[in-house]
């Protein structure tokens, strides 16, 4: 059975979140990328493999090297998302905090 890989479970993972800040700054190898975490390199491999199959990562074939690059179109799809939900809860934590403000001047 073949599933489409999810990118919100694909960001679920720490490991895979940290990748995604390695590789925001600049392109990287999957080596270099490995060399950051102290677990085996296929383990990582599979991560990368995941964050690919998600289109958050792009792979650039440089000789025999293979640089992975972050999907800035796709990881905005992900924020734009998002963003209703932070927009929810910043209307929401202004409330409170309007509330809050209330109740210590009526002390």
């Amino acid at each position: 059975m073949n599933l489409r890989r999810d990118v919100f479970q694909a960001i679920a993972d720490p490991t895979r979140r940290a990748i995604l800040l390695l590789v925001a700054s600049q392109s990287m190898t999957a080596g270099a990328i490995a060399a950051n975490f102290d677990t085996a390199r296929p383990t990582v491999s599979k991560h990368l493999q995941i964050l690919t199959e998600c289109e958050l990562l792009t792979q650039q074939q440089n000789g025999r090297e293979i640089h992975y690059h972050i999907n800035a179109i796709k990881m905005k799809e992900v924020d734009d998302f998002i963003e209703h939900f932070r927009q929810m809860w910043e209307d929401r934590f202004n409330k409170l905090e309007n509330l809050m403000s209330n109740y210590k001047s009526k002390k």
